[in-house]
């Protein structure tokens, strides 16, 4: 018999805050012509792409989704999907699990070369002890933790399925 898994959010609850953070996307967002959902491998880009879906009935103008690939354990180069010009784009980074800070700082590197209009950034889960100056704009739920505890999202064809502490 395996560890018993801690879930912190189920299918259910998690598609409940995925779909009140497309609704505070809009409302944060009104009369911008674009967004940009930049998700982190793997969980963000499947989190921005069901994201997209969401936002296509309320929000009005284009919404694109790009991958960032970077190693969150060791950040340094991060592989981007895309090389348009971002100049005055309204990004908006994913992840599942915003922790330390740290992935979503280095995951905004490869927009420092434009000028965008704004960088939001999303995560279904933070943390609550940050280590670096990130603020998550648009939070699922947010979780008080040990250092040495560790939060995992589930996904599964492109759903979240759950969330568990271990």
């Amino acid at each position: 018999m395996g560890e018993q898994k801690n879930y912190i959010l189920d299918k259910k609850i998690a598609t409940k805050k995925l779909e009140r953070m497309a609704y505070e996307i809009a409302e944060q967002n009104v009369g911008e012509k674009r967004l940009i959902l930049a998700g982190i491998k793997d969980n963000g880009v499947a989190m921005a792409h069901y994201l997209r879906k969401l936002l296509q009935s309320i929000f009005p103008g284009d919404i694109d989704v790009i991958e960032l690939n970077l190693d969150k354990r060791n950040p340094g180069e991060i592989e981007i999907s895309s090389t348009e010009n971002f100049d005055d784009a309204v990004i908006i980074v994913v992840d599942d699990v915003a922790n330390s800070g740290k992935t979503m700082l280095y995951a905004l590197k490869p927009f420092l070369q434009y000028h965008p209009k704004k960088i939001q950034t999303l995560a279904l889960v933070e943390r609550t002890h940050k280590v670096y100056p990130v603020n998550t704009d648009y939070v699922g739920v947010s979780l008080a933790t040990t250092l040495q505890e560790h939060i995992f999202v589930e996904v599964e064809g492109g759903e979240v399925t759950g969330a568990y502490l271990v």
